[in-house]
This record gives structure tokens, sequence and C-alpha cells, in this order.
């Protein structure tokens, strides 16, 4: 492990990797044990150069954006995760063409969107995710979907090769792109917007934020939508229906403004939110018959 550690150092610098780093600094639930070994690439080249350390000393590899739809288990991650968040986070305009590296969060972009007067991102002002993961999965709200406005995205292949990817052939649908089942890592994405009036663009975006701010319990740790929708029904509609809406075991609570929501209302442990993920789906699939399939993702050593 010692050389393993030395040979990273040498390619991503101190301040780029972490040991034994808690993954609840890294998730929006704020829940979560260690991860082993914790890399911060700052471009491609840094990145190809730590997975090929690590495929050299064969270590399980994971990566991350900001955290916004992963619950992390209380024992942690072993191996490396590699996180693309903020040392790869650039967002620049040009003309109507906006080019964002795939650690940077999408508020990040609708507010650069909006200086520059262009629409068409104004969907993802609210979201608490990174280019990187908007891109797997097709990240949508209000009406809006990446597909709407991207143009090509740039990613990183299994072969360590740097490739474009048009829009056309990302397979982008419901929370679904070609991405994770390729095992891609994005590096950044092109969207292409439209010239709008900077005013009303900034007036959609503060209706939508207030929107969210009456439906969504943004004041607590959450993952956002814990579960898929099924087809047919609206899975919030069905936990509360079962008569779950504040429903709580340990620290973890099914929200009382948004049934959709799992929160952390204070002191939580992972398997606190994995019990009443549990809990919901028993109670949803005894009274309505209905599989809720979680849509946020779970890792770690169990």
């Amino acid at each position: 492990m010692e050389n393993l550690i030395q040979e990273l150092q040498a390619v991503l610098g101190e301040e780029g990797l972490k040991l034994q780093e808690p993954m609840k600094e890294h998730t929006t639930f704020r829940v979560g044990g260690p991860a082993d070994l914790f890399l911060m690439p700052k471009d491609a080249e840094e990145l190809k150069g730590a997975i090929g350390i690590l495929r050299k000393y064969h270590m399980p590899v994971m990566v991350i954006g900001n955290g916004s739809n992963l619950l992390v288990r209380d024992k942690g991650i072993r191996g490396a995760v590699i996180q693309i968040y903020s040392r790869m986070a650039d967002v620049t305009v040009d003309g109507e063409i906006i080019e964002a590296r795939g650690g940077a969060l999408l508020s990040a972009v609708a507010a650069k969107a909006a200086d520059a007067g262009l629409t068409g991102m104004e969907f993802a002002s609210g979201i608490p995710g990174s280019i990187g993961g908007a891109v797997v999965m097709n990240a949508g709200a209000y009406g809006g979907e990446m597909k709407d406005v991207l143009v090509s995205v740039d990613v990183l292949t299994k072969e360590l090769e740097v490739k474009t990817i048009p829009v056309g052939e990302l397979e982008l649908g419901y929370r679904h792109s070609i991405v994770a089942e390729a095992g891609y890592i994005v590096l950044g994405a092109k969207m292409k917007l439209e010239k709008g009036d900077e005013m009303a663009i900034r007036g959609r975006m503060a209706e939508l934020a207030e929107q969210r701010r009456e439906k969504q319990p943004l004041q607590y740790p959450s993952a956002g939508s814990t579960f898929k929708r099924p087809a047919g029904y609206f899975a919030g509609k069905l936990v509360q229906d079962a008569g779950l809406k504040g429903k709580t075991i340990g620290g973890a609570q099914v929200s009382e403004k948004h049934s959709g929501f799992l929160i952390n209302i204070g002191g939580a442990t992972a398997q606190d939110i994995l019990d009443l993920i549990a809990f919901c789906q028993k109670e949803v699939k005894n009274q309505f018959g209905v599989a809720l399939e979680t849509e946020v993702k779970i890792v770690g050593e169990k």
C-alpha cells in the first residue's frame, strides 16, 4: 500500500489524495464510512495516470461527482474513490455554446447561462448535481432534461482514451445513458442554448427555486427523490398513501413535506436510512402491490 500511495501522490500531488476519508463529507445525505483512498484529479491526464496505477495494484475503483445521489454504507468503501468535482469544474461560454467540465455543478452552469442571457438551463438551476452525474442520469426537472441542451460529451473510456460522443449516441432516457453501461467517465460536456431575456431567465429560476422550497425538505440532508417513479404511479404518493409520511427510524425520516424524500433529521446512520428504505418498500408492496426501486445509488461495504 505504501508504494501505491507514493505513486499516486507523484501523479496527484499531496492535495489530490486523501486516506481514510469520511464519505459523509462528500455526500448530500451526510452519512457514510471512510474510503480507503480518495482521489481528486484536476485534469484528464491526472485521472488517466491515477487509474493506470490503481489497475496495476488491482485496486477497486469507484467514480463519484458531488455525491448528491449516493448513499454510502457505514463501513465505508474498500478501494479507491475518484471524485470528479471542484478541481475539474471550469465553465466557459462562447456565444450560445456552454462548455463545462465534468465536476461543474449544474447550478453553476445555469448561473453562467443566466449571466450570458442564455435560456434552456433554467430547469437545472436547483438540481444539486454535477455535469458528470447529470449526463449519466440524464438529469431533469420541471419539463427540462439534459438531452434537450447537450451537443456532445467528452469521456474517458475503459481503455483510458478520451472520446467525444455526440448527443444522439448517448441513448439518453429516463435516468439513463450509455455512459454508465460502457464504464465511461465524463470529463466534460458541450451544451447549446438560445438567446433569451436575462430578467425573464432569472425570474424563471427564482420561480423554480420557490417551488422547490415549498415542496421539498431542502433544510435537511437528503439525496433528493429516494425512489424511481414506478410506471403509472408517483413514488412519493405511494409512500404517503401507505401512511408513512413522517415515519422515523433512528435519525432517518420520511419527509413530512414530501414523502418521496427520505431525510437525515440529525445523527442518522446509513443503516437508519437503509432500514427506512426497506420499510417503505415492504409497506408499499404489501398495500399496493408495487415494487419501489431506489433511485439513490447504494454503495459501500455491507
